[in-house]
């Protein structure tokens, strides 16, 4: 079957976000006998006005159904999980776990390794067996669109993921729908339901400006195409109004971000730490970065990594310690410029984290250049590697490759995941406090999982009322994944209490006594007394506790540089005025009641 395409005038548009586009927008093709597939040709493609006639009756109203969603792949592939998933739930769609329940499965694919294709594959079997419709998304069939996995089922591409609903009402009539080109981004305001309600995944571009020998995703996602800044400035303000408190930037290359719009990714991180509140409640997380396009960056992203709401953590691929291994990749970067990405970071920024990746037997790897990788690892002794063999893709230069031995390329991922499992990075953690973010659940089901500023996986118990807030925790062991914490103090409390006492204090009063207990401002006091007096009230509040252990010299040191002195050579000639106003008054009311004394003893 051929791609049908958006069927609207001009080839462009879509519907708005949470809107249907009119049913003669969607092209399909009905569900036929074997005799009519022989009669008709691939332009014999059903229209508004027969379509209907064609399909089975429903059996059900479209929006009362079931759907299970299953998500293979990367963050990004999980952020179109989750808007697809929100614009089926806004039109009454039930959202199941157990697909046998399902009346419809929505499979989002990934087409980076072999073994998550095949997972895919296996997938689709079973649901054909179990004659449930099924709806192929994601990465597969946007880059290998006649895979004969997908004959007989509709498709969605990564740029199509806001015409989903059309897409499964007419696959449950029982049409076939195929949905893959277009050339505008789909809107970050769609509804969306997360996985996590606390992490928001932030696509900010799609595609690439790389072109890796061995990566398939490009196939798919294409070529560089970035949201605004101001779009994504705009969606981190309403996240955080939803109570999301991480928020993770994803894309296939984050540091190309910006390169197609005039912008660059320090621009982007500057845009939105801006956005993020002062009290660290919200975090940014920023996504996988490949060595070219950061190396021109690393102080200004430096800086954004050591802003107190932005985790101390990169994920850099360096996939081989190889020059002509990464030549032979095409991945436009040297080992000495990697290293200078790592060292560059490590430097500047206080507790920085780095994660990598590593593929074991590329065509052409020799001894010496699997040796090179190793000496890397072994120098750096990265927390997290990524470790991967070499799986030829089809449709990539790569695959046309001589490759190494099979017995080989698995000897090497065994040796070098030998390597890095005898690191012990966090080592020296035990007894320590630190600030972490819980966000989830651990496996278990026992444990919260919170991350420390440098990203460091801390597992610690508690209720989950616990889940969204920030805490103080000691770490109590270590372990090779992880480490084990005890919670000190949840910082989310403290702030409800302080927020209560807000709420009870009295009227505002520009009295420096009672300033200090007001519920006011300065703006909504409309005084510039009442700011002054707040300033020199917060002053002496904060004066108190950097006085504790002063000798008495110290303090009237302190003191004198916190509160400001007030002399009458500093006076306005309105405060002179008002001064001499009020001595004149007074001393006009003593002479007065000296008279009237005066004048009834003369009366006696």
């Amino acid at each position: 079957m051929e791609d049908i395409e958006d069927l609207l005038a001009g080839g462009v548009g879509g519907a708005p976000p949470g809107f249907r586009l009119p049913l003669n927008a969607v092209g399909i093709n009905p569900k036929t006998t074997n005799k009519s597939k022989r009669s008709s040709s691939k332009q014999d493609q059903v229209t508004a006005s027969n379509r209907d006639s064609l399909a089975p009756p429903s059996l059900k109203i479209p929006g009362t159904q079931t759907i299970y969603i299953k998500t293979f792949g990367c963050s990004h592939n999980q952020s179109d999980s989750e808007y697809m998933a929100g614009q089926l739930t806004a039109f009454g769609y039930a959202l199941t776990e157990v697909p046998e329940e399902a009346d419809l499965w929505l499979i989002n694919t990934c087409t980076v390794k072999s073994p998550s294709q095949s997972a895919m594959s296996t997938l689709i079997t079973r649901g054909r067996s179990g004659k449930k419709p099924l709806v192929i998304a994601g990465c597969v069939p946007q880059g290998s669109r006649d895979l004969k996995e997908l004959e007989g089922v509709s498709v969605v591409g990564v740029q199509q993921i806001d015409r989903v609903v059309e897409i499964v009402e007419e696959t449950l009539k029982g049409h076939e729908v195929r949905l893959l080109t277009r050339k505008t981004l789909p809107a970050l305001d769609l509804p969306k339901v997360r996985r996590n309600n606390f992490i928001e995944i932030l696509p900010i571009n799609v595609g690439c400006l790389g072109a890796c020998t061995y990566c398939k995703t490009k196939h798919a996602r294409g070529h560089l195409g970035s949201y605004t800044v101001d779009s994504l400035v705009e969606r981190v303000r309403t996240v955080i109004s939803e109570g999301v408190k991480e928020i993770w930037l994803s894309s296939e290359d984050t540091g190309a971000y910006g390169r197609d719009i005039g912008v660059n990714l320090p621009i982007l991180l500057n845009a939105i730490v801006k956005e993020l509140p002062s009290d660290q409640s919200t975090m940014l997380r920023i996504g996988m970065t490949n060595p070219p396009f950061i190396l021109e960056h690393l102080k200004e992203i430096a800086a954004v990594l050591r802003h107190p709401c932005v985790y101390t953590f990169l994920h850099v691929p360096v996939q081989s310690g190889s020059d002509s291994v990464l030549t032979a990749m095409n991945r436009e970067y040297t080992a000495s410029e990697f290293r200078t990405v790592v060292d560059t970071l490590t430097e500047l920024v206080p507790g920085m984290q780095i994660a990598t990746d590593i593929i074991c037997g590329f065509p052409g790897e020799t001894d010496e250049d699997f040796s090179q990788t190793v000496e890397l690892i072994k120098d750096y002794k990265f927390p997290q590697v990524h470790i991967s063999q070499f799986y030829p893709r089809p449709g990539t230069p790569a695959a046309k490759m001589k490759k190494v031995q099979s017995k080989v390329v698995k000897q090497r991922s065994r040796e070098l995941t030998s390597v890095f499992e005898a690191f012990a990075p966090y080592t020296g953690l035990e007894g320590r406090e630190e600030r972490i973010w819980i966000t989830e659940v651990a496996t278990d089901g026992i444990h919260l999982v919170g991350h420390t500023k440098g990203y460091i996986q801390v597992l610690v118990t508690g209720p989950e009322s616990m889940l969204g807030s920030s805490a103080m925790a000691r770490i109590t062991s270590v372990g090779r994944w992880s480490v084990f914490g005890e919670v000190i103090e949840t910082f989310t409390t403290a702030n409800r209490e302080t927020q209560a006492r807000e709420e009870t204090k009295p009227p505002c009063s520009t009295n420096v006594s009672t300033c200090e207990t007001c519920a006011c401002s300065a703006e909504s006091c409309g005084e510039e007394r009442s700011r002054e007096a707040c300033n020199i009230s917060g002053n002496i509040s904060r004066q108190e506790d950097d006085l504790k252990g002063k000798s008495k010299k110290e303090e009237k040191e302190i003191q004198e540089a916190v509160v400001p002195k007030s002399s009458v050579a500093n006076w306005g000639f309105i405060d002179k005025a008002l001064v001499c106003g009020v001595f004149v008054s007074s001393l006009t009311i003593l002479v007065l009641m000296i008279s009237i004394a005066c004048r009834a003893l003369l009366r006696q």
